[in-house]
């Protein structure tokens, strides 16, 4: 049941994809620049928290 469950949640989500890329592009690619950024932002506080925990945790 599980299974199907998240089999139906995927196909959701894709047909949900390409009505938003298909109607509106524009808003699409702005979309993926928001994902990306916060990705992006992610990975930089990552990078930022290991810098300082190799540092010892010192201010």
């Amino acid at each position: 049941m599980a299974v199907n469950a998240k089999k139906i949640a995927v196909y959701v989500l894709v047909v949900f994809v390409l009505y938003v890329i298909i109607t509106d592009p524009a808003k699409a690619a702005d979309y993926v620049q928001i994902g990306f950024e916060g990705i992006s932002n992610a990975a930089k506080a990552i990078g930022d928290f290991m810098t300082w925990a190799v540092n010892g945790g010192e201010s």
